[in-house]
């Protein structure tokens, strides 16, 4: 069976709120948001991480994570330093979210991290072209 996030396309379990992001379907999770294609969901994750460094100045992974991945909700700590060592980026190394070489891999470790499994690299790259393609 696979996770959650897998079968809602939203590789990063963003919940469902009033925001409404581009290739958002309907969802039959009371919790999540669901996509039409995973490309979608990396597109969501790309946007929050984006939304997170401009509206809120949060410029590293441990202070986008934080937020991200709150500790109400998540082991915070544990999250970071799994996305850091499988991403190759220091909690604490200042991110531009437009910056590919950087948040792809970012942001696939986020997606293992949820999920369980390892992402395919072929969506997170395509999900960060729509991302780029159609900024918000």
């Amino acid at each position: 069976m696979s996770s959650r996030g897998l079968r809602n396309r939203n590789p990063g379990n963003i919940r469902r709120s009033k925001t409404r992001y581009m290739g958002e379907v309907p969802s039959n999770d009371t919790a999540f948001k669901s996509f039409a294609s995973m490309a979608w969901g990396y597109r969501a994750m790309f946007v929050v991480l984006h939304t997170y460094q401009h509206r809120y100045g949060l410029n590293t992974p441990e202070a986008l994570l934080a937020r991200y991945a709150p500790a109400s909700e998540n082991d915070t700590a544990a999250y970071i330093a799994a996305v850091a060592r499988q991403s190759g980026t220091a909690p604490d190394q200042p991110l531009d979210t437009l910056h590919g070489d950087t948040m792809i891999p970012l942001v696939a470790a986020m997606s293992r991290v949820e999920n369980g499994v390892a992402a395919d690299m072929e969506e997170v790259r395509s999900g960060w072209n729509l991302f780029i393609t159609h900024r918000p």
